[in-house]
């Protein structure tokens, strides 16, 4: 659920890039992307518990689907409630006092995690061409976009492994109290199938440079490229226990981690459904630890004083980047009626423009939804969106007719109550709202149960702060979106999520403040 602000030198088309994002890390820019990797070398299909490669418990296993083709890539061992248990006792064992982690310098740690960097860094392509496999985003993006945003997230909570510090309070009375910063203990991560790679470093880096150790839940639809990043970490160094992954399904697996009384905290990406059944089970298990990120019906504003063409093109790249598969995806476009006709003529050209097909094809610029469920639910949302009387100004239907492509879809004269303007859709649906009074656009940009991001397009900067101020979500975007940096916090308000990820806020869900008092002598004995 992620994507930020470009920084591509890359050899493809202008076109191609144009409104696309990257994390602004000037040292992952890219130069020149290499061919990709049409069938790589899937080593891994097991389940990674205590640094070994094993079997599920059960036996079974399941198959990963190539959404471009709908075809099977592999099959991988199937994770339940008795893998969890087994992960679960070797991530402990591994935060034992006295344990091989336990006794890591914080120094070490970030040295560990920067050596995980670098071998993501060896293996980028490589990483690259799996997410594009198993997940059906154009490659070119998961090599400019995915995989730097790994290295930059990686690199980034490395250097805070030695700089998490306490503090020392000037109580009453004749004592010295300071505080500790300590590693949580066990921690569950569930992590979603829009952004697979990326959603495993926004995890594993705070959790690892903060001391703690891991079991981690793949997407079914995706878990490739989780597997190759557990055996990176064997060969980055981390002792046996500190990261476990488990491929395997929300209703066994997932609720397995949630509810074990034995898992300190419980991190997860996703719908906002799944997400209160796990606040529920954390809840009712043994009060862990809870962050949640998920889901989202974010509004982005245009004030008739935009610069029209940059407005234009970074309402496209809010809402169909990544296939509109992105919990802040710009999915209600607001434009202020005295350019609404010509912003709305500019979008659905632009819309029009876009070239839809195989991933790996550098000049494809959209490729599938993720499974025939994801595509049968949003081609139900356009035809929802057509009955309520929106107007239909292009796309609409499928793509193709192998893979789970759907045509690039702009609505105009969206109302309100529409089902389209309620529900998130996460898919290639543009929905343009007409407004004519900023009070009256804020108001309903904030009538919605979530309030993961929102963003305002315009010249003025008085009416910028005055409408960023007064946008009910966890990120606010100024005559940009997508920008995300693995230095700022991001989270939602309301229905979109509890707590923060990245940055320093996003140290915080991983570790316990302890307060230690000592009794200071007044005199010599």
């Amino acid at each position: 659920m992620f994507s930020v602000g470009k920084l591509i030198s890359a050899t493809t088309s202008a076109r191609q890039h144009a409104g696309r994002t990257l994390m602004r890390t000037s040292q992952y820019s890219v130069a020149a992307i290499p061919a990709p990797q049409k069938n790589p070398d899937i080593q891994h299909h097991k389940l990674f518990i205590n640094n070994e490669w094993v079997n599920s418990v059960s036996g079974k296993t399941f198959p990963t689907i190539n959404p471009a083709t709908e075809e099977v890539i592999a099959e991988v061992a199937e994770a339940d409630k008795a893998d969890v248990e087994l992960a679960h006792a070797a991530a402990s064992e591994a935060f034992r006092l006295g344990s091989p982690w336990r006794t890591t310098n914080a120094s070490r740690r970030g040295a560990l995690i920067n050596k995980l960097a670098d071998l993501v860094e060896r293996d980028w392509a490589h990483l690259a061409s799996l997410e594009t496999l198993d997940n059906g985003k154009p490659y070119q993006d998961s090599y400019t976009i995915d995989v730097p945003g790994v290295l930059a997230t990686l690199r980034y909570f490395a250097g805070w492994a030695d700089k998490i510090e306490g503090k020392t309070i000037p109580v009453d009375g004749d004592f010295m109290t300071y505080t500790r910063h300590e590693p949580v203990g066990v921690c569950g991560q569930i992590i979603p199938w829009n952004f697979p790679l990326l959603m495993l470093a926004w995890k594993w880096a705070p959790a690892l440079a903060c001391g703690n150790t891991i079991i981690m839940k793949t997407a079914e639809q995706t878990p490739l490229t989780a597997l190759h990043m557990a055996e990176l970490a064997k060969e980055a160094g981390f002792p046996p226990g500190v990261i476990n992954v488990l491929s395997g399904y929300g209703p066994t697996a997932g609720a397995a981690i949630a509810s074990h009384p034995g898992i300190d905290k419980v991190a997860f990406t996703g719908s906002t459904e799944i997400g209160r059944i796990i606040a529920q089970s954390a809840g009712a298990s043994n009060l862990k630890k809870v962050t949640l990120e998920l889901g989202g019906k974010s509004p982005n504003i245009i004030l008739a004083d935009a610069d029209l063409d940059h407005a234009v093109e970074q309402s496209h790249s809010a809402i169909f980047w990544n296939m509109g598969q992105a919990c802040c995806a710009g999915s209600r476009t607001f434009v202020e009626d005295k350019i609404y006709d010509e912003f709305v003529e500019r979008s659905v050209e632009r819309a029009k423009s876009k070239v839809v097909g195989d991933p790996f094809d550098m000049s494809k610029d959209q490729g599938p939804q993720i499974n025939d469920e994801q595509f049968k639910k949003i081609l139900g949302l356009i035809e929802s969106g057509k009955s309520d009387g929106a107007k239909l100004a292009t796309g609409g239907g499928r793509h193709g007719d192998k893979g789970y492509y759907i045509q690039p879809t702009v609505f105009t004269d969206v109302k309100d109550d529409m089902k389209i303007a309620r529900e998130e859709i996460f898919g290639p649906v543009q929905s343009i709202f007409k407004f004519s009074e900023m009070n009256e656009v804020i108001n309903r940009a904030n009538n919605t149960e979530y309030g993961l991001a929102a963003a305002v397009f315009t010249k003025d900067i008085d009416k910028a702060l005055y409408v960023s101020n007064s946008l009910r979500a966890g990120t606010v975007w100024i005559n940009c979106y997508n920008v995300v940096s693995p230095m700022a916090p991001f989270g939602g308000y309301k229905m979109s999520g509890t707590g923060r990820e990245l940055g320093e806020y996003g140290l915080e869900a991983y570790t316990e403040v302890k307060t230690v008092t000592v009794k200071i002598p007044q005199k010599n004995s």
